[in-house]
């Protein structure tokens, strides 16, 4: 997941470096980036069908842990 971290803020930080604004990534990039996410989680099946789905939606809403990773 810390991957998966770090290569969205670089994606997002070239972008913004280069004047664009980080909504301007092609479908593409965003794909590579949702696919590179599934593969540090090491999600199979339904479970990377559903992250993927999910990564490229169109929202902002923040990522919700997941089950049993609270501490308690």
């Amino acid at each position: 997941m810390l991957r998966y971290v770090c290569m969205v803020v670089v994606v997002f930080t070239m972008a913004a470096a280069a004047g664009t604004p980080a909504s301007a990534l092609t479908s593409e990039e965003k794909m590579e980036t949702c696919k590179f996410g599934a593969d540090a989680d090491k999600l199979a099946g339904a479970k990377r069908k559903r992250f993927i789905t999910k990564c490229m939606a169109d929202t902002d809403a923040p990522a919700k842990p997941a089950k049993g990773s609270q501490k308690k």
